[in-house]
């Protein structure tokens, strides 16, 4: 398995480091993958890591969920929703921390072929099929993840796997915001 010193999802070189080199952090990355940036959602696991003074599955799980929701809210927010996204990174945190032995890396490295690695991943609180698919993508193409089926469950379209540098970042998401205007336009 390939491990890559950063993803350039951010701009920042010590968020992107940090995103791969601790798979909490990727995983807490996807988890903030919602309307806002890339570059915003996956800064965000460097910035709580700040604040936190630790990214430990078990002991972000531990702590009060209004306490968590607390460190979202400073400013700047880590999200344009605080504290949905506190509440979802919780939740992600206390799976990691029980059903992964407090080791998010075994979620891809357990996994016994692609169907177990789309079903470990998409069994994560806030994971749905879009985001397992990306994911699937970044640690297929960026990390060497690919257990035997992994051709069965890879996306067929563009995903944040297929990003290696800034300027593909940039294509990403323009090809990302030119598909959304046109099923805006399609729909009236």
């Amino acid at each position: 398995m390939t491990k890559p010193d950063s993803l350039p999802f951010t701009g920042d070189p010590a968020a992107d480091r940090l995103i791969a080199t601790e798979p909490l952090a990727l995983l807490i990355g996807f988890a903030l993958d919602q309307q806002v940036t890339v570059q915003k959602a996956f800064s965000g696991p460097a910035e709580l890591k700040r604040r936190l003074g630790h990214l430990d599955a078990a002991r972000i799980a531990t702590m009060a969920p209004s306490d968590l929701d607390v460190v979202f809210r400073e400013r700047p927010a880590l999200h344009r929703f605080p504290g949905a996204m506190a509440s979802k990174v919780h939740a992600l945190c206390a799976t990691i921390a029980t059903d992964f032995g407090n080791d998010a890396e075994r979620v891809w490295t357990e996994a016994t072929d692609g169907r177990d690695l789309e079903a470990r991943i998409g069994g994560l609180p806030g994971f749905g099929e879009m985001k397992t698919k990306s994911v699937i993508a970044v640690l297929g193409n960026r990390f060497g993840v690919r257990p035997p089926g992994y051709d069965d469950v890879a996306p067929t379209w563009p995903t944040l796997g297929d990003v290696d540098s800034a300027e593909a970042l940039a294509t990403y998401q323009a090809g990302k915001r030119a598909k959304k205007a046109a099923d805006r336009a399609a729909q009236g």
